[in-house]
């Protein structure tokens, strides 16, 4: 679905922001309205205010106190749903990265996933406010739009062969190109791990290679795609496979910053890497105690076949690596450890530059897109060597084990490497992220990229 800002009106609906701290700051005019209504300015309420005709003169919405800021994000966004239809324009409360934070909420609170039902109705809408990049943030929350479009659909309507549909489609909207490799073609192409995975499914595993612009310095994405995971011969319980429709969620996640990074025509050279597979269980799946030889060479020992997406995932990485790009990250839907240490909202992300890690946080904590660093933890690399191979690809013991999954992956890059470990999914609605699909990490990489890559 389409966000973006309704055009500019003069005749649109005032909308002042009331922090619940500074309750003062009410307009006389709604004042009397507002406290016999009982405003108290919290997170996401919102009042209107009638004029002689009954229409909306003015609306109020709360953004709660400082407090309970630091409890959520996007704390106007509920406005989007709760106020009547009709063209807002904000016109006090807010400045600066928290009016860019209001704005793209608003558009983001917007969303819905229509695909197999009728749409909801339309919501109020926003005039752009004075003083962002309106074109930067349609990009961003198109891109996210994107991202949760791809996640949120079910792996009946979003295999292999769809994943890379959606991908040749964003590569035309952007003038990119993009090169697949599909089937036993791995096999030639030398990608033995990405093959592996997917062979037992009736629909083909395939590479996925997008590149577009042809100046400054190379940034190379790898997402995680893997459509649906039964989790091999180790297979899942009924529960645990109830969400695997979003393994995929790595590839949609680069995809939707792809997205960002073209809209924007950043100055950089992107490629993205999207390994495109189905999980499944045939005669010819591959088995716990296999022991499989990786494009760069390293052994792997199949301790869990249910840990198959960092082997897609090293392939990838490997190939990436070929080229010395200047900054290489993965995004994966890796390990249910990454949930336990840090919930479903934080993305963990590991990387060896301190300056990095200090980047993006400052910019998770700027455009509200929350991660956490965990360390790329060097003792623990004994934990990923089996003995009868280079790397085991599920130490027993279950410790650590979004580190041990993150350092398995550093083995096969040499260049400069960032990796999130993302969750996808909201399993409750938030403001501005209904239940379902939803990016981690996109935002903050993006507003990065100029320490990142110094542009």
């Amino acid at each position: 679905m389409t966000l973006t800002f309704a055009p500019a009106d003069a005749d649109a609906i005032p909308l002042h922001v009331i922090d619940a701290d500074k309750l003062d700051a009410i307009p006389d005019a709604a004042r009397a309205w507002a406290e016999t209504q009982g405003f108290k300015g919290a997170a996401g309420s919102v009042l209107t205010i009638p004029d002689a005709d009954g229409a909306v003169a003015m609306a109020l919405v709360g953004q709660g106190s400082a407090k309970t800021r630091k409890r959520g994000r996007f704390a106007i966004a509920p406005a989007a749903r709760k106020l009547p239809q009709g063209v807002y324009a904000i016109t006090t409360g807010l400045s600066g990265d928290a009016l860019e934070e209001a704005a793209l909420g608003w558009l983001l609170e917007s969303y819905d996933f229509d695909r197999y039902r009728a749409p909801k109705p339309a919501s109020a809408r926003l005039v752009a406010p004075e003083g962002i990049d309106a074109a930067r943030i349609i990009a961003i929350a198109a891109g996210e739009a994107l991202t949760r479009d791809l996640i949120n659909t079910p792996a009946s309507d979003m295999g292999p062969a769809e994943l890379e549909a959606a991908t040749r489609d964003l590569a035309d909207q952007h003038g990119a190109s993009l090169t697949v490799i599909t089937g036993d073609d791995l096999l030639t192409a030398d990608f033995p791990m990405i093959h592996t995975v997917g062979r037992a499914s009736t629909r083909a595993p395939r590479l996925l290679d997008l590149r577009w612009g042809t100046k400054g310095p190379q940034l190379t994405l790898v997402g995680k795609g893997v459509c649906f995971d039964t989790g091999g011969l180790n297979i899942k319980p009924g529960g645990s496979m109830g969400l695997m429709k979003k393994d995929m969620g790595g590839a949609a996640t680069t995809l939707g910053l792809a997205h960002m990074i073209m809209a924007m025509d950043l100055p950089l050279r992107l490629r993205l890497l999207i390994p495109a597979v189905e999980n499944s269980i045939d005669g010819n799946a591959f088995r716990p105690q296999d022991i499989l030889t990786s494009r760069k060479g390293l052994t792997v020992e199949i301790n869990n076949t249910d840990a198959e997406g960092r082997l897609v995932l090293a392939d990838a990485l490997a190939l990436a690596d070929e080229e010395t790009p200047d900054l290489v990250i993965s995004m994966a839907t890796l390990t249910g450890a990454a949930r336990v240490a840090v919930g479903p909202d934080l993305s963990p992300f590991f990387t060896d530059n301190d300056a990095h890690a200090a980047a993006l946080a400052a910019s998770a904590a700027k455009v509200a897109d929350p991660v956490w660093r965990l360390p790329f933890h060097d003792p623990y690399e004994a934990m990923i060597e089996p003995g009868i191979a280079d790397l085991d690809n599920a130490p027993s013991g279950g410790m650590a084990g979004c580190i041990t999954a993150a350092l398995f992956l550093r083995r096969f890059v040499d260049s400069p490497y960032m990796h999130f470990d993302v969750y996808g999914w909201s399993p409750t609605a938030k403001p501005a992220r209904p239940k379902g699909g939803v990016g981690m990490g996109a935002r903050a990489v993006l507003d990065a990229l100029p320490d990142l890559l110094g542009l």
